[in-house]
């Protein structure tokens, strides 16, 4: 003897699989977003890094904070120069 599953354990399950499916979906993208914006960052502070070794030679530094880190990780080499224009025009 089998036992007999009811109908609307049916759906509920169904139903309940449905929203655990777009709940995750829902989760899952700010966590890529997040990981993003981690990573440009990560990568701009190397490079904020790299450039203070080397730059270093000719008195030029920048500092390495959250804003410097994110502007050069997500605009790469025209971000540094920006940053390094700004520094020398204000002083």
């Amino acid at each position: 003897m089998m036992p007999e599953i009811e109908l609307n354990v049916v759906v509920a399950a169904i139903f309940g699989l449905f929203m655990l499916y777009y709940v995750g979906r829902m989760l899952v993208t700010p966590a890529r977003i997040v990981a993003r914006v981690l990573l440009t960052g990560v990568v701009g502070i190397v490079v904020l890094f790299v450039f203070n070794l080397v730059a270093g030679i000719f008195s030029l530094n920048i500092g390495i904070n959250a804003v410097t880190a994110l502007v050069v990780g997500y605009m790469g080499l025209p971000g540094l120069v920006m940053l390094v224009a700004v520094q020398k025009l204000l002083g």
